[in-house]
């Protein structure tokens, strides 16, 4: 996942170097770590890279293998989603192999860490509310066409002006609603401030706490609100058939970019993992 959010094999093998960092960084973003807890922290993130580096990124390349050669001709939207559900396995691995780390550092928290993560997720969801509802229906699809557009170009190359009009076209049928999707997005949110203070209050031991982050990813996957699981597997069947017919109106020129793309990212990975 993170090589197909970047858009460039050195990007890939630069961010990944510097992961730990960024991922301390970030996540003290949310929590604001204690002087006592900082060490932790750190020793934590680099055990989970030092196993995701030397156990995951050769796995990652051969699914990069996997999907050049797929670049070189037309799939079905069945083959795009069982891509789907190859990242998600995948990402459950890695998140999991987390669990265990992380508990020690949740069992920490105070309440004054958790008001901290309360509002950082109110203006995360603020932010996104701004970037996904603009008022003017023209301008959210606008905003939309164009997340796409700059996300198929990192991988293709240019669209040409036809394929942009073909792509805005299936973003106009596309069953993606910005406000279900938001919702519980911050329900999520809200149920995991919930926990996390019942945790603090009880003061859970370390399986209580590793139980409630598998639930976490869990309700991420399949979201325990009957409306939004019916809503999301709409939604992934859509996109699939998307994405195949994006592909499939390629020009071999814009297949071989993407071939080359996902070259340099299979081969970044195979380095990292040897490193």
């Amino acid at each position: 996942m993170l090589a197909l959010a970047l858009g460039g094999c050195s990007a890939l093998r630069l961010t990944y170097s510097q992961g730990p960092a960024l991922l301390y960084w970030w996540a003290d973003g949310y929590v604001d770590f204690s002087a006592e807890q900082t060490p932790r922290a750190r020793a934590a993130i680099d055990e989970w890279f030092g196993w995701h580096r030397s156990s995951q990124l050769a796995d990652y390349a051969v699914l990069l293998s996997q999907l050049r050669d797929m670049a070189a001709r037309d799939v079905t939207p069945q083959q795009v989603c069982r891509v789907y559900d190859d990242l998600q396995r995948r990402l459950a691995r890695a998140f999991e192999r987390a669990v265990p780390l992380a508990a020690p550092l949740v069992r920490t928290l105070s309440p004054a860490q958790i008001d901290h993560l309360d509002k950082r997720y109110s203006r995360n969801h603020e932010d996104a509310r701004r970037e996904y509802l603009q008022p003017d229906a023209r301008d959210r699809h606008d905003a939309a066409l164009k997340r796409t557009v700059d996300r198929v170009e990192s991988i293709y190359g240019p669209l040409d002006p036809v394929q942009r009009q073909r792509l805005a076209a299936d973003l106009q049928q596309s069953p993606f609603d910005p406000e279900v999707w938001l919702a519980e997005r911050r329900a999520r949110q809200l149920d995991i401030l919930r926990t996390l203070r019942a945790l603090q209050a009880a003061r859970a031991d370390a399986g209580a706490v590793e139980a409630a982050l598998r639930a976490f990813a869990a309700h991420a996957e399949q979201s325990p609100r009957a409306y939004y699981r019916d809503y999301r597997d709409r939604l992934e069947q859509a996109n699939c058939q998307l994405t195949a017919r994006l592909h499939n109106g390629m020009t071999n020129e814009q297949r071989q970019h993407a071939a080359q793309t996902l070259r340099g990212w299979e081969d970044d990975l195979r380095a990292l993992a040897a490193d």
